[in-house]
């Protein structure tokens, strides 16, 4: 409950606060009206920035702030890595490699839904040729599929780089933008695809949760349970694949929410994954809510990119855990 209780207030100051200031009460007027609690609606300009820009742009960060940190956890669970997030398998890559093609290759052939569409594609390759990879040697344990990723990883990052460099040089901004995250495509539109991608990462979570708790005593005692390890593997990476692509194709790549939110969470929740999935989606979307409101707010009225301000917050979170080893 305190959790929630957090995001709702940091929602509110993330809408209040950006480039215009809004007050908190017309802030909260629209917001009640738009979920029809209230027929007091804000007005002119300032209801349409606070309904149609901040409010979309909320929710798209919780969604995605918290799918990221749910995929961090389950990723970290079936590799037995705790370093284990989305750039880590190529996931991330892949999607931006489909959406830097659009950019500086194909255009804009299907209207607003191209760019998205690209991304998700991209996304799914990536894992595709991920799971295809380590079908083709022996065996299929977690550090084989670890090796992939980063083969896959480098692979589609060798290919944004060549698209970015042979492609229209105007779009080099755009596509910086882009492979650094950014919520600045938030539309009530395209918020369903954030939704479907949180549901399926946090529904497969908890229903498999007791699967994955096994896997915590090692893969032989998850095996004598009858789980078939191999299998749970598998679909766990596909399920993070699917969500990790939409949420690219619509936020952009936001790296190391994935790979923090897990070890933040286990010092609240513990090691079973029924408190462990909601600690860290609670978390998540805390972390990106203040992440998005200090790139709105550090170099207002300009935004920075969203990854610039996670990938230092993460920066400092490894040399944190690295020099507490060392003491320890």
């Amino acid at each position: 409950m305190t959790g929630v209780m957090a995001i709702l207030a940091l929602a509110l100051v993330s809408i209040a606060y950006g480039a215009t200031v809004i007050p908190l009460s017309d802030v909260l007027r629209a917001v009640a009206h738009a979920a029809g609690l209230s027929d007091t609606a804000v007005n002119g300009p300032v209801g349409k920035i606070i309904v149609d820009l901040r409010l979309p742009r909320v929710i798209l960060a919780i969604c995605v702030g918290a799918g990221l940190g749910i995929i961090g956890a389950l990723l970290q669970t079936v590799t037995r890595n705790d370093l284990a997030d989305p750039f880590l398998f190529g996931l991330s890559n892949g999607a931006a490699a489909g959406a830097v093609s659009v950019i500086t290759v194909i255009g804009d052939r299907f209207g607003i839904w191209t760019l998205p569409i690209a991304a998700f594609s991209g996304g799914m390759l990536a894992a595709i040729v991920v799971l295809m990879l380590v079908r083709r040697v022996q065996g299929q344990g977690p550090e084989r599929l670890i090796l992939a990723g980063l083969a896959v990883s480098f692979l589609f990052a060798a290919l944004t780089n060549y698209m970015v460099f042979a492609g229209d040089q105007r779009a080099a901004h755009s596509v910086m933008f882009w492979t650094l995250g950014g919520l600045g495509l938030a539309r009530w539109e395209n918020l369903p695809l954030a939704l479907a991608g949180l549901a399926a990462v946090l529904i497969y979570a908890l229903y498999n949760d007791r699967n994955l708790d096994a896997l915590l005593a090692g893969e032989n005692t998850a095996e004598s349970l009858g789980i078939r390890v191999t299998r749970l593997r598998n679909t766990v990476f596909i399920v993070c694949a699917f969500s990790t692509a939409i949420f690219v194709s619509v936020a952009g790549v936001i790296g190391f929410v994935g790979l923090m939110i897990p070890h933040i969470a286990r010092r609240f929740s513990g090691q079973l994954h029924a408190g462990l999935i909601v600690t860290c989606a609670l978390l998540g979307a805390l972390l990106i809510l203040l992440s998005d409101l200090a790139a709105r707010l550090l170099l207002a009225p300009q935004e920075l990119p969203i990854g610039i301000v996670t990938s230092s917050i993460g920066a400092f979170f490894v040399v944190t855990i690295l020099l507490r080893k060392r003491a320890g």
